[in-house]
């Protein structure tokens, strides 16, 4: 069995709350590299996943998904 991360809902919290990517990068200091990896659902640490949630105030499962092949 395959397993995939995906982003996906980070991007669909993003746009819940109001918040862009703009505003992650310029209020929050959030990389453009973080961003870009998120996009590409590439590896991040837990410890960039558990800083957005705190930024967005959300939980983990609204940031990111395993999905099984």
């Amino acid at each position: 069995m395959v397993f995939m991360i995906t982003f996906e809902p980070f991007f669909e919290t993003l746009e819940k709350k109001g918040i862009s990517q703009y505003q992650l990068i310029n209020d929050y200091d959030v990389s453009r590299g973080t961003l870009d990896a998120l996009r590409k659902n590439k590896s991040v640490t837990l410890n960039t996943i558990v800083d957005l949630c705190m930024i967005l105030d959300c939980e983990i499962q609204d940031i990111v998904r395993v999905i099984r092949d």
